[in-house]
């Protein structure tokens, strides 16, 4: 998508994509006055916040989610770039927990200090609770419009380029709900990403189990599958499976981590938070490795190399989302690198 800058502002524009993600009173100045007029063909950037000399937030108005969307990227103090981008989604519950004001990736592990010192934005979308960040074919009366692939794929990714000194290199990944919606993502747009990291997400729908999981997933915040995707057999459903389509994943880096389900090195917590993460992470978890293994057996037919970590022990929760992150990046930087 090419990117049209109003011309008046193209030196602010361009002092904040060099400087700007650096924490300074002129870089603050950039990203209140000049940014705002930012745009795409079909989108623009309303506002930056600096909310830490390595994390913003970013306000798009968006044509095709038809409101103002916030992405929150992480990106180094003061390295001039260019760089890659990392585009990295959400669960089940996006950020609801802080009334959708960040990423749970910011609220629950240690990804900000973990990327502080890389060469690398990471994007972070705010929201999309229960929607697998996909294109809805009809507005859903509880989950309202989604349209993400239409944003994350054509409206964001040269606004990012501009402000964040983007290269065009990107990775997507995603954790749970947000790892199907990653797998959905590249092959659906495999020139757009060089990689794929999925972190203990059902990345195969072929089984109708696994389809009933997706269902179960968007009606746990009461919005209905049959908007997203249509009724069961419809063909937007073969459209939007990862392994049905990973023809397209063919030289691409890919990566996909699950556990077991049974407890592990971080459920020794005896609260009910603790007890919980065992009943209902574990067979959750469960239920991923074998939908991981299913992948990994589609690649090997297809003769496409991955990188799969399997663990024997640890339940569907953050502390293990949080291992993976860390045990994907070297494999992650390399497509980055490309």
């Amino acid at each position: 998508m090419r990117t049209s800058v109003v011309l008046g502002v193209i030196l602010s524009v361009s002092a904040f994509g060099l400087v700007g993600v650096a924490h300074s009173d002129t870089a603050v100045a950039h990203a209140e006055t000049g940014i705002a007029h930012i745009e795409t063909e079909i989108a623009r950037i309303a506002r930056i916040e600096q909310l830490t000399p390595t994390r913003s937030a970013v306000f798009v108005d968006s044509l095709s989610m038809r409101r103002e969307v916030q992405v929150q990227v992480l990106h180094p103090a003061s390295a001039p770039g260019p760089r890659p981008t990392f585009y990295l989604l959400d669960g089940v519950s996006a950020g609801s927990e802080s009334g959708y004001t960040e990423s749970t990736w910011t609220q629950n592990t240690d990804i900000e200090a973990f990327f502080a010192d890389r060469d690398v934005n990471v994007v972070l979308p705010v929201g999309g609770t229960g929607s697998f960040y996909t294109d809805w074919r009809s507005d859903d009366p509880n989950l309202g419009v989604n349209k993400w692939e239409s944003f994350l794929t054509r409206e964001l990714p040269p606004l990012i380029d501009e402000v964040f000194a983007g290269n065009g290199t990107n990775v997507v990944g995603g954790v749970s709900m947000g790892a199907l919606a990653a797998g959905n993502l590249i092959t659906r747009n495999p020139d757009l990403y060089t990689g794929l990291a999925s972190y203990s997400g059902c990345l195969d729908t072929t089984a109708p189990y696994s389809q009933d999981f997706v269902r179960a997933t968007v009606a746990s915040k009461n919005g209905d599958a049959t908007n997203m995707w249509g009724p069961a057999g419809d063909p937007d459903w073969r459209n939007h499976n990862p392994s049905g389509n990973a023809e397209a994943l063919r030289g691409k880096t890919i990566y996909s981590s699950a556990s077991s389900g049974l407890p592990g090195v971080h459920n020794t917590a005896l609260t009910l938070e603790g007890v919980t993460a065992i009943i209902r992470g574990g067979p959750l978890e469960a239920l991923v490795y074998s939908c991981t293994q299913a992948f990994e057996s589609r690649l090997e037919d297809l003769g496409i190399a991955g990188v799969f970590a399997y663990r024997d022990s640890g339940t569907h929760s953050w502390p293990y989302y949080e291992d993976a992150l860390h045990d994907s990046w070297p494999i992650l930087e390399s497509a980055l690198r490309r």
